[in-house]
C-alpha cells in the first residue's frame, strides 16, 4: 500500500522571531525543564555578576529567592549599559535581554575572561520567565525596564537619581508555569552549595544568598582561592600533606591548581573554567590528571621508589585519596555547549600538564617525607588494584562465555528486558521470604540480604569483593563493580532498597547507599536506584483499613475518627516482616499503590563530604554532626 505524498512546500518553513526558539526549545538553552534547569536560570544570571567580578569591577553579589518564588539577583558592577544601541535603535540593555547572541564578551576588550560566552544566558532566562524586571544603576541614575514572556513592557527608563558611586545591576524573575510544568522549587542547600565553590574560585568576591521562605540567609567570603577550596573539602579527612597550590599564566591563559592526598580511598576532583563547574571535565582536567600521574612516577623511578621490574604507576593508582581543584582563566574557552559541562581548548591540556608537572615535581623533591608518603599510598592502591582485578575475574561476568551463576538466594523474574524488571534489595530472609511470594514474579526479582553489608566507606575494592552480600548483589546486577562496571550489563531497569522502618533498617540502607554511591554512581546518577516506602502503621476502624506512612498522616487520619465518634486500632510495623505476602504487595510492591524516592545526588561534592563524614574513620567529625542534630530527631527507635 503506498503512502499518500504530504503536502511540503514555503509555506511549511517557519521563522522564529526573537526569544521564540528559546520558549519552543528550552533544553537547548537551559538543558531541559526540570530542577537543574531551574537552578541553572539562576546560575546565567549570577554568572555575569561574577563576569564583572573577574573584570575587577564587582565585589559584592546578592541572590534573595522570594516569597512568590521568583528570584533577585544584585551586584556592585559596572551595571548594564542603557544607552542607545547604535544598530539596533533602542537601549543597550534591552538588545542584550531581548536578543540571542548579543552581549560585551565578544571583543575581548569590555572583559578579559568571562564565563557567559555566547550571550545567550540572561536572554534565555527573560524568554523563560513569566516575567522580569531589570533595574541598572549607572551615571547617578536608576534604569527599569519590565519583560513578560521575553517582551519588553515598554522603553527603558530613568525612575530614580542615585550617587554616581553606586553602580551595579539588580535583575528579579519568575520562571513560567507553562514552560516548567512540574512541582519542582528552589532548593536553597543546592543553590549555597554552588554559590560557595563559586566564592572559592573567586577570591575577594562576597555572595550572600537569602532565602525569604523561610528567612535563612548565608553569606560566602574566602581570601584564600582553590588552597582554602581543597582544606574545606578535606576537612573531615586524615590527609598526608599540607596543600600544595601553583598559579601561572601562560599566553594570557591564567591556571590555578590545589593538590592533597589524604588517607581516602576516593579521588574528589573539581574542574573549573572562568568559575563554571565543568562537571564533566574537558582538556583542564586531562592535563591534571596527566600530569600528576608523570610527576609521580618520574619521583618514584629517580628515588629508587619503584624497582626496575615494577610497573608504572597508573592513573588510577595516583588518584587514590587525591583531592584536587584545577581552575583556569580563558580569554576565549570552548565549551562542548551552552549549559557548559565540559571544556574543549586543545591548548589548556598542555598548558595544564605543564604549569601543574613544574611545581608539583618541584614540590615533592622540597617536601621527601610527604613525596614518600603520596608514593607509598600509590604503591599500596597498585597492589590492591591487582588483588581487585583477580577478585573481580571470580564475581563478574564478563562474558556470555564467563558468566557467573547467578545468587542462589536470588529469586529472579521471568522478564529479561532491563526497562521492564526491578530488583527489590530486602532486608533478612523472612521480609525476603514475604516478598518472594509476594511479588509480581514476571517482573520482579528479590535479593534478600542477610545481616549488614560491609561499610565500603573504610574498604578498598579487594576487601569489597571478599564479602558475601556485596558479591551477591554484584552478580545479580550484572554491571561489574570499579574499572569494570558498566550499565549495559545491568539486568534490572529499577534497583529498590526496601528495609525495616527501624535503626537497623537504617542503617542497611545508609551501608547500601555508600556502596552504590562509590562504586556504582552511574546507577544513581541514571535513575535507577530507588528506596521502597514501606507503611509505619494500619489504623483499622469499622470496616476500613488505612496504611499511613508518616506521623502526620496517622495524627491527621486519628483526628477525623475521634472527630466522628468511631472506635479504631493502630498496628505499628517496625520490620517488614510483620506484613503478610499480601499486605506487602498492596502497601510497598505494587506499582500502582507504592511509593517509591528516588535516589539522585544533587552535589556530588556534598555528597562526597557527607559519606566521608558519616561513614568514614575519623570520629570527631561525625560526633560535631549528631551533637548539632540531635535534638532535630523524630521517632527515634530504641
Amino acid at each position: 500500500m503506498s503512502k499518500q505524498p504530504v503536502s511540503y512546500n514555503a509555506n511549511d518553513i517557519q521563522v522564529l522571531e526573537g526569544l521564540e526558539a528559546v520558549r519552543r526549545r528550552p533544553g537547548m538553552y537551559v538543558g531541559g525543564t526540570d530542577h537543574k534547569a531551574l537552578h541553572h536560570l539562576i546560575y546565567e544570571v549570577v554568572d555575569n555578576s561574577i563576569d564583572e567580578a573577574l573584570a575587577g569591577t564587582c565585589d559584592l553579589i546578592s541572590v534573595t529567592i522570594n516569597e512568590d518564588e521568583s528570584v533577585t539577583v544584585s551586584d556592585n558592577g559596572r551595571g548594564i549599559p542603557v544607552d542607545e544601541h547604535p544598530g539596533r535603535k533602542v537601549s543597550a540593555l534591552e538588545v542584550v535581554m531581548t536578543t540571542l547572541h548579543a552581549g560585551g564578551k565578544f571583543s575581548g576588550t569590555s572583559y578579559k575572561v568571562s564565563g557567559g560566552l555566547h550571550g545567550v544566558g540572561v536572554s534565555a532566562v527573560n524568554a523563560l520567565s513569566e516575567w522580569c524586571e531589570v533595574e541598572v544603576n549607572r551615571d547617578g541614575k536608576v534604569y527599569f525596564q519590565r519583560y513578560e514572556k521575553g517582551l519588553p513592557q515598554g522603553p527603558v527608563k530613568v525612575v530614580a537619581k542615585a550617587p554616581k558611586s553606586q553602580t551595579g545591576t539588580t535583575t528579579t524573575f519568575k520562571y513560567d508555569h507553562t514552560i516548567f510544568k512540574g512541582d519542582e522549587t528552589y532548593k536553597f542547600d543546592t543553590l549555597s552549595q554552588r554559590f560557595r565553590e563559586m566564592a572559592f574560585i573567586t577570591r575577594g568576591v562576597t555572595i550572600r544568598l537569602e532565602d525569604k521562605r523561610n528567612n535563612t540567609q548565608f553569606t560566602y567570603y574566602f581570601e584564600g582561592g582553590v588552597s582554602s577550596f581543597v582544606k574545606y573539602l578535606n576537612r573531615n579527612r586524615d590527609t598526608l600533606h599540607d596543600v600544595f597550590s601553583v598559579e601561572k599564566e601562560i599566553d594570557g591563559i591564567g591556571i590555578e591548581a590545589a593538590i592533597q592526598y589524604t588517607e581516602s580511598y576516593s579521588e574528589l576532583v573539581y574542574a573549573f573554567a572562568n568559575t563554571i563547574n565543568t562537571i564533566d571535565g574537558g582538556t583542564h582536567l586531562t592535563g591534571l590528571r596527566t600530569a600528576l600521574t608523570r610527576s609521580i612516577n618520574d619521583y618514584a623511578r629517580k628515588n629508587n621508589l619503584l624497582k626496575d621490574s615494577d610497573s608504572n604507576f597508573s592513573g588510577d593508582d595516583t588518584r587514590e585519596g587525591l583531592t584536587a581543584i584545577i581552575n583556569i582563566k580563558h580569554p576565549d574557552p570552548q565549551f562542548e555547549s551552552q549549559t557548559k559541562v565540559k571544556l574543549m581548548n586543545t591548548e589548556v591540556q598542555t598548558y595544564v600538564q605543564q604549569v601543574v608537572s613544574d611545581g608539583f615535581t618541584s614540590f615533592l623533591e622540597q617536601n621527601p617525607s610527604a613525596a614518600r608518603k603520596i608514593i607509598q599510598k600509590c604503591l599500596t592502591s597498585a597492589r590492591a588494584r591487582d588483588a581487585a582485578r583477580k577478585a573481580r575475574d571470580l564475581v563478574i561476568r564478563k562474558s556470555a562465555l564467563e558468566s557467573m551463576t547467578l545468587p542462589g538466594k536470588l529469586a529472579d523474574c521471568s522478564e529479561r528486558d532491563p526497562h521492564r524488571t526491578e530488583l527489590y534489595i530486602v532486608e533478612g530472609d523472612s521480609a525476603g521470604g514475604s516478598a518472594k511470594q509476594g511479588r509480581d514474579r514476571h517482573f520482579q526479582a528479590i535479593l534478600p540480604l542477610r545481616g549488614k553489608i560491609l561499610n565500603t566507606e573504610r574498604a578498598r575494592l579487594d576487601k569489597i569483593l571478599a564479602n558475601r552480600e556485596v558479591k551477591a548483589l554484584i552478580s545479580a546486577l550484572g554491571t561489574g563493580i570499579g574499572e569494570g562496571f558498566s550499565l549495559e550489563g545491568l539486568r534490572y531497569g529499577r534497583v529498590i532498597i526496601m528495609t525495616d522502618a527501624d535503626v537497623d533498617g537504617s542503617h542497611i540502607r545508609t551501608l547500601l547507599l555508600t556502596f552504590f554511591f562509590r562504586f556504582m554512581q552511574e546507577l544513581i546518577e541514571k535513575g535507577h536506584l530507588f528506596i521502597a516506602q514501606p507503611p509505619l502503621y494500619l489504623v483499622t476502624y469499622g470496616k476500613e483499613k488505612h496504611y499511613l506512612y508518616s506521623e502526620a498522616e496517622r495524627e491527621a487520619l486519628i483526628q477525623k475518627i475521634t472527630t466522628n465518634g468511631s472506635r479504631y486500632t493502630i498496628q505499628r510495623y517496625k520490620g517488614l516482616g510483620e506484613m503478610n505476602p499480601e499486605q506487602l504487595w498492596e502497601t510497598t510492591m505494587n506499582p500502582e499503590k507504592r511509593t517509591l524516592l528516588g535516589v539522585s545526588i544533587e552535589d556530588a561534592a556534598e555528597a562526597d563530604r557527607t559519606f566521608d563524614m558519616l561513614m568514614g574513620s575519623k570520629v570527631p567529625p561525625r560526633r560535631r554532626f549528631i551533637q548539632t542534630h540531635a535534638k532535630e530527631v523524630r521517632n527515634l527507635d530504641v
